[in-house]
Formats: C-alpha cells, sequence, structure tokens
C-alpha cells in the first residue's frame, strides 16, 4: 500500500495545482481495495418447513398476508432463487444434505430416523480448519452430537415451543436427555442466543454462524404478541384446496389430507390439561355441524393463520440479527442467507406436510445478501439444489470443495457470470408409506417426472405395506401448480418417453444403485 502510494505521489508532484483531495481519494480506494480481501462472515438462517408460499416475495396467494419485514430487507438488499430445490423434503435428510453436499444414499440419512455420523465431513468443519469460528444455534434434529462447531447451543430432537430446553457441550446427551430450559419462545431464545453468541467471538476471525429456527413446524405455535395478527382476516385459498377424493388430479396416493390436521386439533381439545409437549395454539377447535366442504375451509384458515403467526415470530428475529449487525458495523461483510429446510403444503391438493416432489414441498425459498459483491433486489431461475449450498459458502470464502461433495457452486449465477445452469434435477424420497408412497424424480425447467415405487425397502421409520407402482408428469408451464397428472394423454407420448431416459441417466450419475426404474413401454 505505501509502495503504491510514493509511486502515485512521484508520478503527481509535476501537477502542481493537482489538488491534495484526491491523494486522500486514492489512498482511502486503496484502503478499501485492501479491507475487500479480507474473507466474508457466513450467517446461514435456515427455518423448519417455511415454506415459499409464506414468505410474501413468491407472488402467491399470501403475499399480503405476511409478516415479512427481514425478509423484505434481505431480499430487497440481495438475490432471491426462484428455483431452489432439496433433494429429499423431510427435515433430518435435508439437513444432512445441507451440511455434507451430498444425497441421501451417500451420506447415509435417508429418512427422519436416522442420524449423521460425527465422523462425516461437513461445511462447518471445513471452515473451521481455516481459520473461521463456527458455531450452531437452534435446531439440530440430526441426533449425534454436532461435529464442526467451536460451539453449539441445540434443541433435543424437535424441542419445544415455550420454555425449551438446549443441550450444549457441557451438558451433552445423546439421544432426548441433557440440555437446560430456557424462559421464553424458541424463536426469540435462538434469535438472541444467536446475538449473544456474536457479541463474545474473537472479533478478529471471521465467523460461520448457523442459525436455526423450530418454527414453523407442526404444531404451529406463536407468542402472544401475534395472538390478533390476522384474527379477523380471511385468508384466499388457493385452487386446489378442495381437491377430495378421488382425486380430479389424476394423482396416484391420497397424502396427508388437512383433515388429518382437523382430527388432531379434535382430538387435543378433549384433553382436559393442555400443558404438553405438543401443544396446539387456539384451543378448543371444533367442527359440529358443518359439511364436508365447510370442515376443509375452517381447517385451512385456523391452519395458515397459526402458520403465519409462528412465522412472524421468526420474521422479528431476522430483524433483530439484522439490526445487530448494522448496529456493528459488520453487514457489508457479512453473507446472510436465509432459507427453509424444504417446503410445506398449505391447502394446495387439499395437503399440508411435505415430503412429495410437488412444487410446493420441493422448493426452498432462498435469498441471500452480502454487499460486497452480490446484486440487490435480483432474483434467478436456475435450477439449483440443496446439495450446492456448501460448495457455495466454500466458494466465497475461496476454499475448493473436496471430492465427496456432489453439488455445485452457484456464485456466478447469482453475480451474473458465465455459469452452467442444470438442465435437470434428481429427488428421491424414501420414508415410504401408505398415503406418502416412496419416489423418485426427475424436473426440468419445465416438465416434471415421478415414479411411485411404492416400498421401503428395509429403511428405517418406512412402512413394510407397498403400494401399486405410478407414474405422474406434469407440464409446468401449461399446468404450474401441478392439477393434471398428464402421464395418460399420448401428446407427451415423447417427452415422456425422453425424460424417463434421463431419469435413468441422473440417477445413475449420482451414484443412487436402488430401484430399477422400469421401461415406459406404452402410454
Amino acid at each position: 500500500l505505501l509502495r503504491n502510494f510514493f509511486m502515485f505521489h512521484t508520478f503527481i508532484r509535476s501537477f502542481k495545482n493537482f489538488p491534495s483531495f484526491l491523494i486522500a481519494l486514492f489512498v482511502f480506494g486503496s484502503c478499501n481495495l485492501q479491507q475487500d480481501k479480507s474473507p466474508p462472515n457466513i450467517l446461514f438462517i435456515m427455518a423448519d418447513d417455511h415454506t415459499s408460499q409464506a414468505w410474501g416475495i413468491y407472488n402467491g396467494v399470501l403475499d399480503e398476508y405476511v409478516k415479512n419485514n427481514g425478509i423484505k430487507y434481505l431480499a430487497d438488499n440481495g438475490t432471491v432463487l426462484n428455483n431452489m430445490f432439496c433433494t429429499n423434503s423431510i427435515c433430518v435428510p435435508s439437513r444432512a444434505s445441507i451440511l455434507t453436499g451430498q444425497y441421501s444414499h451417500l451420506n447415509g440419512v435417508y429418512t427422519l430416523a436416522d442420524n449423521l455420523n460425527p465422523d462425516s465431513l461437513n461445511v462447518a468443519k471445513i471452515l473451521k480448519n481455516n481459520g473461521y469460528q463456527t458455531a450452531l444455534v437452534g435446531k439440530w434434529h440430526l441426533k449425534k452430537e454436532p461435529s464442526g462447531f467451536d460451539f453449539y447451543k441445540v434443541l433435543p430432537g424437535q424441542g419445544k415451543y415455550n420454555n425449551p430446553v438446549f443441550k450444549t457441550k457441557e451438558n451433552w446427551e445423546d439421544g432426548y436427555k441433557g440440555g437446560k430450559q430456557e424462559p421464553g419462545f424458541s424463536a426469540d431464545v435462538i434469535g438472541d442466543s444467536s446475538i449473544e453468541w456474536l457479541k463474545k467471538r474473537k472479533s478478529k476471525k471471521p465467523f460461520f454462524l448457523m442459525t436455526h429456527f423450530k418454527a414453523t413446524h407442526e404444531p404451529f405455535d406463536y407468542p402472544e404478541r401475534h395472538n390478533e395478527f390476522l384474527k379477523n382476516t380471511s385468508i384466499p385459498e388457493p385452487e386446489s384446496l378442495y381437491d377430495f377424493l378421488p382425486s380430479k388430479s389424476g394423482r396416484s396416493f391420497s397424502g396427508q389430507q388437512l383433515e388429518i390436521l382437523t382430527n388432531r386439533w379434535l382430538n387435543f381439545s378433549k384433553k382436559e390439561n393442555y400443558d404438553t409437549d405438543v401443544k396446539y395454539p387456539g384451543m378448543p377447535f371444533s367442527v359440529d355441524g358443518l359439511s364436508k366442504k365447510q370442515i376443509r375451509s375452517v381447517s385451512y384458515q385456523k391452519f395458515v393463520k397459526d402458520f403465519l403467526r409462528c412465522a412472524a415470530s421468526i420474521d422479528d428475529n431476522l430483524e433483530k440479527i439484522i439490526s445487530y449487525l448494522k448496529e456493528t458495523n459488520q453487514i457489508e461483510n457479512t453473507i446472510i442467507i436465509y432459507t427453509s429446510d424444504q417446503g410445506y403444503f398449505l391447502g394446495e391438493h387439499g395437503f399440508f406436510d411435505k415430503r412429495m416432489m410437488y412444487e410446493e414441498s420441493s422448493r426452498m425459498p432462498f435469498v441471500i445478501s452480502y454487499p460486497r459483491s452480490i446484486p440487490k433486489s435480483k432474483r434467478i431461475d436456475d435450477l439449483i439444489l440443496n446439495i450446492d449450498i456448501p460448495s457455495l459458502l466454500l466458494d466465497y470464502v475461496g476454499i475448493s470443495s473436496p471430492n465427496s461433495f456432489q453439488g455445485k457452486s452457484f456464485k456466478n449465477a447469482i453475480e451474473s457470470k458465465p455459469y452452467q445452469s442444470r438442465e435437470f434435477i434428481y429427488y428421491r424420497y424414501w420414508e415410504h408409506s401408505p398415503v406418502r408412497p416412496a419416489h423418485l424424480g426427475i424436473r426440468s425447467n419445465k416438465r416434471k417426472l415421478i415414479y411411485f415405487y411404492g416400498e421401503g425397502l428395509g429403511k428405517k421409520n418406512t412402512s413394510t405395506a407397498k403400494t401399486a407402482k405410478a407414474w405422474e408428469f406434469y407440464d409446468l408451464e401449461k399446468d404450474p401448480f401441478e392439477l393434471k397428472n398428464e402421464f395418460n394423454n399420448p401428446l407427451y407420448k415423447n417427452e415422456i418417453i425422453s425424460l424417463r431416459e434421463e431419469l435413468v441417466k441422473i440417477k445413475n450419475s449420482t451414484k443412487d444403485q436402488e430401484t430399477i426404474v422400469p421401461e415406459i413401454t406404452e402410454i
């Protein structure tokens, strides 16, 4: 820096009236260039099931009914991904893929009953070995003790919404044992604990902090401050809310229909004491005297209002964390990501829950802000997977991804540089049950083909009952909400056969050796 200054000063001395403020400007700019070489901090914030329909920025029917001040700040000051997808839409496997950069069949985390081996290579370990302070606060859900983190404070299992218990290195026990209870609502405690760690960290080292909220997982509880939110509001309904069985869509399975949630509320309402770990808000609930359609309607209204109130608690804490980074002048040098471990059905197809390859379930909302190099108010449509996330983080730090990572960085896509986008994505759901059969599939920008093979293959937490094998095909251009299975439509014959061939190729390229994809001989 000094050498550059004196060379420049020698050059301009011949200009007698050269303004001195330009010299200062040059030095200041040089200092900024030097600062720009410092490694970025990384704040990875993830919610549970906080689906894109409830973010208020994805042009859905709920956009005007969402509290999303923190989300909007990140979107206005960063880039939103329109087509980020998970490879297995359920909490434990998705979280394992985000850490390891691997599909379920390689990291060994297929279902909710599996755990992530602490010896597995993960992105936190790599960052820690390259000078980062690493921390994890909130939902972990991968059962074994977290590895790669200097500090962790995690919920045991799913955890509780109110007065949650947290486990640390000082009181860790495998399973659901151990931990210490803290007063308050989980999202608030997780947000405050994240800021507390940021205050205590070593300021001379970059940080990697994973803040994981329990919200918006069932039972969709929320703090008292949001009791009145949406109270006298009628929430608009998705087009496919009243898709009763037998389904007009031609889908091949029954799915988690909304009435399953209705019955859980009704059963919970019969209990004399609501003080349980799984506490549904707004009890008691009744559907006495209502028709089938009316029951679904009132169930939808309660479900979505509870969900959006629960989500509001996350947004409160996004605002709080962002404010802290601003106040401490760290916002410019911090990569902030907010995402969800998967999507979630909010009444679409008459469903709640996730797991299926349909858009509402498999799409992950995702926004990334980094003032130093990421464009503001930008959106990208490239097909991107959750296994790409750890490679992206390493790319921003300047570290090559290990060979074990199956994903690829999408940094160039974000920064409008040359980028080879995926032509297809591969998806596989392993936790088989008769209402939600195991399946695998392929998606392009315009089409989707799903093969329901319908058996548990001996994996943990799967049903031994097999279901009939079935195919589904959707034209996402004409039918973005997947309202009609076109598999038996002869107009799509050649496309379906071609997509089936690509499915076999991508399945093999990801090293997934289980389940033979049958030939399609007649349509």
